[in-house]
């Protein structure tokens, strides 16, 4: 301390010191002295800023004390430090020069036994469930039959040997384990991103995407289970998309992401269970549905054979059906002869008595006359045609004669007779072939003239009856005695007939002629 003397004035012994000096002589003396303290007391005021800092204070009923945790120290506390909270922290004490205090700066922290542990959940918990973090609303059913079964577990402990030996019992699938430490400081931000990586992955990717995550971890203390309490874990077990089992600690351990889970197994072999159906019961199932299935389709067929037996019963027989029709066509048959010879007879008898005159002699002979005269016209105009073409050409060679050689008008006029002979031979083929074509066409109706006529028909054995130059048709028409013209294939008589005319008697088909017209 001679060091930090001064010079006194006179009459005064008591030295003199800076605000530094003092200070700096404070801070060597309490860090000296309490390079390591543990402290336990409740939190206070918490404040973080943006520098990743901790202040906060340490108070019981009588007094408070001022604490610091670094940036670095804090990423690695195992729990985050939340006013009203009671801790025993383990730092050394200093001193702030700035603000002539002293101040602990906190190296590691722990819960103050059981008691705060599950105070800090509690409020935790209510905290995130007035977020609906744990409403009903927000899990989702899981799926019946999950293809990929992601699992977030420690890959060395029994618990994954647990799962797998349940799910290969019970219904093999894939299986992605994403492994992880499961207690710890490092416990919850490794669960969090393994939920996340899960849900990160891409439809038909190189590691194919879970149908279903199991969150798994054995027994333990509050304190080994405390991972799984963090807001960090719940919150990705809430936002996660694909159906999540929690299976953490036994069945009387609860922890907070059982609560923001889809579905809380009490054990990893129990949530193994619920991903899978049995794969034997499945099949039971199956035959046994299949057993129903054609048994009632066997019901189904032999009713609807029953029905369709009693419908066919209730319907008239096919033969009862078709008689009536049957009748009436065997009575359409023998009829039809006799209509047939009656038909063509009166349609004979109008075909002479006014049809055929149509097609006499004169009209072909006026139709033939007619194209006669219309190719004597043809002709007249194709030689008036060659006589001016040919006049026009001797014009021509004339106008060009004084500009020729003899001996190539010469030429040229031998090359235009030899054209205009062949001209004259195909005008005088064309004419060649329209009167054949003409004369084929007159024989033709000559052909027709002579089918349709009336006397055709005298040679097959009819006659024609005339009186007073009018054709007679019908029997009542002759009354009395009066004198008749017969008309025969090879000639005409005079006949006389006597009395009055009798009935006319219906026609009678001679024997042997059914189904002839004539």
């Amino acid at each position: 301390m001679n060091e930090l003397l001064d010079d006194t004035d006179s009459g005064s012994n008591a030295p003199e010191f800076s605000v530094s000096e003092l200070s700096g002589v404070l801070k060597r003396m309490i860090e000296g002295e309490f390079s390591h303290v543990r402290v336990r007391g409740e939190l206070g005021r918490v404040s973080r800023p943006a520098s990743g800092h901790i202040y906060l204070d340490l108070k019981d009923n009588n007094a408070v004390l001022a604490s610091v945790i670094w940036k670095g120290t804090a990423n690695r506390l195992p729990m985050r430090p939340e006013e009203g909270m009671e801790v025993v922290a383990t730092g050394r004490l200093t001193t702030f020069p700035g603000q002539s205090r002293y101040q602990l700066v906190v190296e590691s922290m722990a819960p103050a036994g059981v008691g705060a542990l599950m105070a800090m959940l509690e409020k935790r918990k209510k905290a995130l469930a007035a977020e609906g973090l744990f409403d009903a609303a927000r899990k989702r059913p899981l799926p019946y039959l999950p293809r990929v079964i992601g699992v977030i577990t420690s890959p060395s402990g029994a618990v994954i040997r647990d799962i797998l030996h349940r799910l290969r019992d019970r219904f093999p699938s894939r299986v992605v384990i994403w492994p992880v430490v499961v207690q710890g400081e490092a416990c919850a931000g490794q669960v969090a991103a393994a939920i996340q990586g899960f849900n990160a992955l891409p439809q038909g990717g190189a590691v194919p995407r879970p149908d279903v995550l199991i969150v798994a971890r054995g027994g333990g203390s509050v304190e080994d289970l405390w991972g799984f309490n963090e807001e960090i874990v719940v919150r990705a077990a809430a936002e996660s998309s694909i159906p999540l089992i929690s299976a953490v600690g036994h069945e009387t351990d609860t922890t907070l992401i059982d609560l923001a889970a889809d579905m809380r197994a009490p054990t990893p072999t129990a949530a193994a269970e619920m991903a899978v159906p049995v794969r034997a019961d499945l099949l039971a199932t199956l035959a046994g549905l299949d057993q129903r299935r054609q048994g009632a389709a066997a019901r189904l067929l032999s009713q609807r054979s029953q029905r369709l037996r009693d419908l066919a019963r209730a319907l008239p027989s096919p033969e009862g059906l078709l008689a009536d029709r049957r009748q009436r066509l065997d009575y359409a048959g023998a009829n039809l002869p006799r209509a047939l010879v009656h038909l063509t007879q009166k349609k004979h008898l109008a075909l002479g008595a006014g049809r055929a005159g149509r097609f006499g002699p004169a009209l072909l002979r006026e139709g033939i006359l007619q194209r006669a005269r219309r190719l004597d016209r043809a002709e007249n105009r194709l030689n008036a045609l060659r006589e001016a073409q040919r006049a026009r050409r001797i014009d021509r060679f004339a106008q060009l004669a004084p500009r020729l050689r003899p001996e190539l008008l010469a030429r040229q006029t031998r090359q235009l007779h030899g054209q205009l002979d062949g001209a004259t031979s195909r005008a005088g083929a064309a004419y060649a072939r329209s009167l054949a074509a003409l004369a084929r066409n007159l024989g033709a109706l000559d052909r027709t003239l002579n089918t349709l006529s009336y006397q055709s028909t005298l040679a097959r054995g009819y006659a024609v009856v005339r009186s007073q130059g009018q054709v007679v048709t019908r029997a009542a028409a002759l009354q009395g005695a009066a004198p008749i013209e017969v008309e025969f294939a090879d000639g005409r008589i005079a006949a006389q007939t006597g009395g009055t005319a009798p009935a006319p008697k219906p026609l009678k088909t001679p024997p042997g002629k059914q189904g002839s017209l004539f």
